[in-house]
């Protein structure tokens, strides 16, 4: 019945992806050396999934592997050198200045990235600026459409008001 469970309830899944407890990984590795079905299910399943992690597995960018295998060989410079120095102790080679161990990675991405809480305060000014702007539109075509208007009605008005003899216009 202990067997069974084992089978039903992931632990053997757990135990590969190395997710079990401790108590749990000494009561699989026991189970191995004195139950067949176990280790023979467990082998299935290690097959299993390493079938199905292989048929999903994206390969990696080309300019990461040249990155690390620059740091590779970088780290294999100094391995060497240190171990001239104490085979023959010779003074070191000047090293470079130490960098943080990062691999650079270079990411051909369009898209400006923005901190989730900053998103609706940059959504507000865009959509602010946007209304703004089309209310600098309206009044500036209010005001151009006003002053034609009043130039058009101070022509008409001269037109119309009669020049009194003793005045010149």
């Amino acid at each position: 019945m202990k067997n069974y469970q084992y089978l039903t309830d992931g632990i053997l899944e757990s135990y590969l992806l190395g997710l079990a407890s401790d108590d749990e990984k000494q009561e699989v590795e026991r189970l191995l050396t004195t139950d067949p079905d176990i280790l023979s299910q467990l082998e299935e399943l290690e097959t299993e999934m390493e079938q199905h992690f292989m048929s999903n597995a994206v390969p990696p960018p080309p300019a990461l592997r040249t990155a690390i295998f620059e740091q590779i060989n970088k780290t294999e410079l100094k391995k060497r050198e240190q171990e001239d120095y104490t085979r023959f102790k010779r003074r070191p080679v000047e090293e470079e200045p130490a960098k943080p161990n990062y691999i650079d990675v270079e990411v051909d991405d369009t898209h400006i990235r923005v901190h989730k809480y900053w998103r609706p305060a940059f959504i507000a000014v865009f959509v602010l600026s946007k209304i703004f702007l089309i209310l600098g539109l309206y009044y500036y075509f209010k005001t151009n459409s006003l002053e034609q208007e009043i130039t058009r009605l101070k022509a008409a008005t001269e037109q119309t008001t009669p020049v009194s003899p003793g005045r010149t216009p």
